[in-house]
């Protein structure tokens, strides 16, 4: 069947998904771990993330903390990431730690 999608390596068709409305955040992160409020919504399979400074990231339950051994994440990157779907659990927090200095990292949950 023809499509317009992006396609992948493999030339399969990638889903597009759109910006949830209400679901975009600005979490602030400095040298203590920050982690969003309130829960990724339970249908939100992916998100996208873009920091203005670089910062260590971690997925998790609402007690998620990052730490210098957690993933790296570069400043001025924009991201889509898997939160979960499908036979996969879902994470509904991510939690976040500055490099070098205070920055914002911005999260967008899709459908």
């Amino acid at each position: 069947m023809p499509t317009i999608l992006p396609r992948d390596t493999n030339d399969t068709p990638i889903p597009a998904v759109r910006f949830k409305d209400g679901t975009a955040r600005a979490l602030t992160v400095t040298a203590t771990s920050a982690r969003n409020s309130t829960a990724f919504a339970a249908d939100t399979r992916v998100i996208s993330l873009y920091a203005t400074g670089p910062v260590y990231i971690k997925f998790g339950s609402s007690s998620v903390t990052a730490t210098t051994s957690d993933h790296y994440f570069p400043a001025g990157v924009y991201y889509d990431v898997a939160i979960g779907g499908g036979a996969v659990a879902q994470y509904g927090y991510i939690a976040a730690l500055r490099v070098d200095t205070n920055c914002t990292l911005y999260i967008s949950e899709k459908e």
